[in-house]
């Protein structure tokens, strides 16, 4: 079992940014891949970016393709997501999520295994 804790939300200007964190309970962290999800009011829940387990391999979805940053450091098992210009449409919550299939990139949420409560990002226009 591996449990998620994402921190850094918080309320921001359009054009402002931040950092989100996702600190991971256990040392194996370095084997799974992890993401970056999103869910707004009355939304589906959509992927933001992902890595695979070395971070040579990244995703983003094309929203955010520019303007977000994922980073993972796996000796303080703790995966990032650096978000700039942010715009009003990218309010929402933020969930990371690993992955078991750590050497690929995992677009679909059903393939993640382990999920975080979630950050509330709001960005105000």
């Amino acid at each position: 079992q591996v449990q998620l804790v994402e921190s850094g939300g918080g309320l921001v200007q359009a054009g402002g940014s931040l950092r989100l964190s996702c600190a991971a309970s256990k040392r194996t962290f370095s084997n799974f891949g992890m993401g970056w999800f999103r869910q707004a009011p009355g939304k589906e829940r959509e992927l933001v970016a992902t890595m695979t387990w070395a971070g040579i391999r990244t995703y983003y979805a094309d929203s955010v393709k520019g303007r977000f940053t994922i980073s993972r450091d796996n000796a303080k098992n703790t995966l990032y997501l650096q978000m700039s210009i942010l715009k009003p449409e990218d309010t929402a919550v933020y969930y990371c999520a690993a992955s078991i299939f750590g050497d690929r990139v995992i677009t679909s949420a059903t393939m993640y295994d382990y999920w975080g409560q979630g950050t509330q990002v709001t960005v105000s226009s």
